[in-house]
């Protein structure tokens, strides 16, 4: 498998095309959990790169903006492979709150643009139930009788997203940082989760007609995610080096589906459904006998032996001791079945309590899972992962030139999947050896966390959190 979100500032704004703002504040939490809340929050929109072929619409990503406008700090986040911008709705908060000065954004690659969460949104609002939601983007491929239901994209419609690759999200992701920087006013710390890690490395490296992205930063982050000039290859898989490997993968793309499909069913899209329904069946109705267990649609490796509630049905698809190991992507350390009861229910016993996942997984607009992931995406990164021009970089079209100049502080924490031959930790020690990069903070969690915990865990037995928030207050570039 390959594993693969004043004057001044006003002409910023207006020259990268921001727009589609909407202003938030203090949204109301789920439970009594004060972590489970957006908090001060704003969405808005920012103009992305130019890309031949592709509709202007979706030349555009959607940043989540959590904590004050005014702050002289920002934290940009990047989600990881077929993720998207809720991924941070817990972590976001939670570092703007306790961090001071410090505002947060979580970006929206392009491709968001593409899913139809209109039936999400009304159950969300209480105008649908979870049922209706099961069956409109799922139930339908095994019941005919279910005719108002989702419609997926043809492949044949979208074979310019051949082309968003990795030199379109440098692009995309750089304006996000232009708009934050602010020139130069604010300082930027650009992070992300998993492949969102491994692209905040690469944005470093990488050449904007003639400036290193470096020079926007003050800091990088890579949460169970990061590259570096290791000879593993990105999380371990087999590096893509030479022309020859480059020409092959995009042949290979071109005559297949633009978007990676993970479960392999053919529908690359049913990802994102299969986990926001059934987060929604955790939120809204948890204690009700499973929908999704009930139905042929999904897949016997994800359905428990016993008949179980929806919030237990769904804590054991996500649940690392229960879910299967081609999915240790979305894997959290949450907890088990009940030993008994009719239907059983979930107990929670690990760092990361099932509704937090829920809480973040039925988050709409800027949903946590990316339905159409572009598989260009990865076969860029696989290349880029030295962080150096190889042949390979060049035939893709790279810009990876600046690895030895790079000179800010390095924050990366390790769960079980970055931990696969210690990957994480050992990109980040080579990538700081061929740089200038002056320090580099390794957090080790690879035998107590799987790779969503980070994101999800409650705040206080949250590694990533109670580490990651010193290590920004100390940075030497933070505005204070």
């Amino acid at each position: 498998m390959r594993w693969r979100m004043g004057f001044f500032p006003f002409v910023i704004a207006v020259s990268l095309g921001v727009s589609s703002f909407s202003l938030a504040t203090d949204s109301s939490a789920t439970s009594g959990a004060p972590h489970l809340s957006l908090g001060r929050t704003s969405t808005f929109s920012v103009q992305g790169v130019s890309v031949p072929g592709t509709p202007a619409k979706y030349d555009r990503v959607m940043v989540r903006r959590f904590g004050s406008p005014s702050a002289s700090n920002v934290l940009v986040l990047v989600p990881g492979t077929l993720a998207g911008a809720g991924d941070f709705d817990i972590v976001g908060p939670y570092i703007a709150a306790h961090v001071p000065n410090l505002q947060v954004w979580a970006e929206m690659r392009r491709e968001g643009a593409l899913e139809d969460n209109s039936m999400l949104l009304r159950v969300l609002h209480g105008k649908a139930k979870v049922q209706q939601a099961f069956d409109y983007y799922l139930g339908w491929l095994v019941n005919p009788k279910i005719t108002n239901h989702y419609q997926p994209l043809e492949d044949s419609q979208y074979q310019f997203a051949d082309q968003w690759g990795l030199a379109v999200a440098m692009g995309d992701l750089h304006n996000v940082v232009e708009l934050a920087r602010e020139g130069g006013r604010r300082t930027v710390i650009l992070g992300g989760h998993s492949l969102g890690g491994a692209e905040a490395s690469i944005y470093g490296v990488w050449d904007f007609d003639g400036r290193p992205g470096y020079k926007d930063l003050g800091g990088i982050v890579g949460i169970d995610g990061d590259t570096g000039p290791v000879t593993a290859g990105f999380f371990g898989q087999p590096p893509i080096t030479t022309t020859s490997q480059a020409q092959t993968a995009l042949s290979k793309l071109a005559s297949g589906s633009p978007w990676l499909d993970l479960l392999g069913f053919g529908y690359p899209w049913i990802s994102g459904p299969f986990a926001e329904v059934g987060a929604l069946g955790t939120l809204k109705e948890p204690n009700s006998p499973s929908i999704a267990q009930m139905s042929s649609i999904l897949p016997s490796e994800l359905k428990p032996p016993v008949e179980t509630t929806n919030e237990a049905q769904f804590g054991y698809a996500f649940d690392a001791s229960t879910s299967p190991a081609a999915l240790a992507l979305i894997q959290v350390h949450s907890g088990r079945l009940a030993v008994s009861g009719t239907p059983r229910r979930w107990v929670d016993d690990g760092p990361t309590p099932i509704e937090d996942v829920a809480f973040d997984f039925s988050q709409e607009p800027l949903g946590p899972v990316d339905w159409y992931y572009p598989e260009r995406l990865t076969i860029d990164v696989e290349a880029a992962g030295s962080l150096t021009q190889t042949p390979a970089a060049t035939a893709l079209g790279l810009r990876l030139y600046h690895l030895g100049q790079v000179d800010v502080p390095m924050y990366v924490i390790q769960t079980s999947l970055g931990g696969t031959d210690n990957y994480v930790a050992s990109a980040a020690v080579a990538y700081q050896r061929a740089s200038q990069i002056p320090s580099v903070t390794v957090i080790n969690r690879a035998s107590t966390y799987s790779h969503l915990d980070p994101l999800l865990a409650a705040p206080s037995h949250n590694a990533f959190l109670q580490s990651v928030v010193p290590w920004i207050k100390q940075l030497p570039s933070y505005k204070r």
